[in-house]
């Protein structure tokens, strides 16, 4: 390495003092060349601005979007709970009764039962000892021109209908 020529370390660092002042230099004799070089334009900020918002007001649609659901499950999750507590309450202490009948449970839901003979395995006759029913749930909710509604069907091994609990008959 030589002493005095461009390669060494004191030149180079006496180039760069040199380099760094005359850039400043003319930066400050340009302005229109020191302000593009220096941040964004007016375009560049409101494209910039504009992405945001699409993002944003997508996000909100995919917030809102969720509640929504929530909302529905929630609801869903409280006519299950309703139907079961009907379905497991529902000819224990009463004989079973063929036929239709509703009810509400409270000032939003309601409720739809059908009871009918299951012949799911075939004909069973009358006076066999023990009955299978098929009970269908409707409970419903929201308004009654547009109701939400869920299905729930369950079956029941009694004894026929009009012999009690203890075998005796019913009058």
């Amino acid at each position: 390495m030589r002493f005095g020529t461009r390669d060494s370390g004191i030149a180079s660092a006496g180039c760069r003092r040199r380099c760094a002042v005359t850039n400043r230099q003319s930066r400050i004799l340009n302005p229109v060349r020191a302000s593009r070089a220096a941040g964004f334009s007016l375009l560049e900020v409101i494209a910039a601005v504009m992405l945001l918002a699409i993002a944003f007001t997508a996000l909100m649609k995919v917030a809102g979007a969720s509640i929504s659901l929530t909302q529905n499950a929630a609801r869903h999750s409280e006519a299950a709970m309703h139907a079961r507590s009907l379905l497991d309450s529902a000819f224990v202490s009463d004989p079973i009764r063929l036929g239709h009948s509703s009810g509400r449970f409270d000032k939003q839901f309601r409720w739809q039962l059908d009871v009918t003979r299951s012949n799911q395995f075939g004909n069973v006759p009358p006076d066999a000892p023990m009955q299978l029913y098929q009970l269908d749930l409707d409970v419903l909710w929201g308004p009654p021109a547009h109701p939400q509604s869920a299905h729930f069907r369950t079956l029941r091994l009694a004894g026929p209908i009009g012999v009690g609990s203890n075998g005796q008959a019913r009058r």
